[in-house]
């Protein structure tokens, strides 16, 4: 990593911090090279939403919708390096450390983390 993007992680790191401490929960960041689900196609709709399950296979267990409703299609999410999600909805950084179970929902001024059980059973 170039010597110039250590200040924007440290700040990346801190923010999630920041969230985690707000929100009453563990500090769980995700590893760069995690892949989350994306669902590309919603773009540019409000709400951002965003669930945590439990991760395996080198996914961070993130899944990530923009709109009213979460599409059930089996490509509704494309995978993508977490790394890279600041390309696309850079405002969400910040909850990405939430452990498994959290959810979030954004919009402009709006902001709701909450911890869903039901992410986290069998």
């Amino acid at each position: 990593m170039p010597k110039e993007d250590l200040p924007a992680v440290k700040k990346e790191l801190t923010n999630q911090k920041e969230i985690c401490r707000k929100f009453n929960a563990e500090f769980a960041p995700c590893s760069e090279t995690d892949k989350l689900g994306l669902a590309v196609e919603t773009l540019g709709q409000l709400p951002i939403n965003g669930l945590r399950l439990v991760a395996e296979n080198g996914t961070s267990g993130w899944y990530i919708w923009c709109g009213e409703t979460m599409g059930q299609e089996a490509d509704f999410f494309k995978p993508l390096h977490v790394s890279h999600i600041n390309k696309y909805l850079p405002e969400i950084e910040p909850y990405l450390a939430l452990p498994t179970g959290y959810r979030f929902l954004v919009a402009d001024d709006y902001e709701d983390v909450w911890y869903d059980a039901l992410l986290t059973k069998d």
